[in-house]
């Protein structure tokens, strides 16, 4: 049976979902980031189709509106769907209007589990898809694109196209719930003649993809559009906001270090530990030493290590 094993980490809490010994499903968790059913207490900003809350600072788009709520006036908000960041940070989180009491979202359930217990189950294979955005599969590989609209998944390889047709929507569809991929998503098939491998293409998502989710049909360009409830940023969008996610990796892995140490990384990422100091004091505490930062151009973004002296 599946379970959800729980890392809480400095920065962010990882949650992995494994089966057989490899991750099914994932989630990072950011601190800060208020999660999708939390009940927060705000104050109407605009009225209309398109009202806007603002509760600690944090503006909330409420697509549905706000009814007989006047400008101005306090109400109630669930979220459901949290910041996004990344490449989309003008993008507000979204939010309903409810009677329901102000409350935490429904916490994570799972066995609690280290870091080395997730790298066991590829999970330092995981954040290189989300950096890259290629994933291989037997015959094949994906190309993972975001942009404004939808994400992209670009599916190529040497298989004949019926058999690559098949293989990439199941690679694709495997990898939108590792990644915890939601909104409108687009995967580009190879073109195969005929109507029976574009069935069989389109019923492996199905097979693969728990719902709930929207399809099309694979068109005769092979292309097959995808929606899904987006009510959190995927690893590809937390991953292209490359210097807090680099900054956050580096903390999981200095974590199981012991004594004092010197963090080394590129620049962009020093800034990013330096813009939280909560974070260096945290890690002095749990390796039990104190914690410097040495910035270092010729680091790539992802290289950054501990170093004792």
């Amino acid at each position: 049976m599946p379970e959800w094993w729980i890392d809480r980490g400095i920065g962010e809490t990882r949650a992995a979902l494994v089966e057989d010994g490899r991750i099914i499903e994932a989630r990072i968790l950011r601190e800060g980031a208020i999660p999708a059913g939390t009940i927060v207490e705000a104050r109407l900003k605009r009225s209309g189709r398109n009202a806007i809350a603002v509760a600690d600072d944090q503006e909330y788009l409420l697509p549905k509106g706000a009814p007989g709520v006047t400008e101005g006036a306090p109400l109630n908000i669930e979220v459901t769907r949290e910041a996004l960041g990344g490449s989309e940070p003008w993008k507000r989180p979204l939010a309903r209007i409810t009677e329901e009491a102000v409350r935490q979202a429904p916490a994570l359930q799972g066995r609690e589990a280290g870091s080395r217990d997730l790298d066991q189950v590829g999970w330092m294979d995981l954040l290189d898809e989300a950096r890259s955005g290629i994933i291989r599969f037997p015959g094949g590989e994906l190309r993972v694109s975001l942009t404004p609209a939808m994400t992209l998944i670009d599916v190529d390889g040497q298989l004949p196209p019926p058999e690559l047709a098949v293989a990439g929507a199941r690679a694709a569809a495997e990898a939108l719930r590792r990644h915890g991929v939601g909104g409108s998503i687009g995967i580009d098939l190879p073109t195969v003649e005929g109507k029976s491998a574009r069935h069989a293409a389109a019923a492996t998502v199905d097979e693969v993809l728990p719902p709930p989710f929207e399809r099309t049909a694979v068109n005769g360009f092979g292309f097959l559009q995808i929606v899904r409830p987006r009510t959190h940023a995927s690893l590809f969008e937390l991953a292209a906001d490359r210097a807090p996610f680099e900054a956050r990796a580096l903390l999981r892995l200095a974590g199981g270090e012991a004594g004092s140490i010197r963090l080394a990384a590129h620049p962009a990422v020093i800034a990013a530990l330096e813009a939280n100091p909560g974070w260096i004091e945290r890690l002095s505490r749990q390796v039990g030493g104190t914690v410097t930062l040495r910035s270092d151009s010729s680091i790539s973004m992802s290289a950054g290590y501990a170093e004792h002296d």
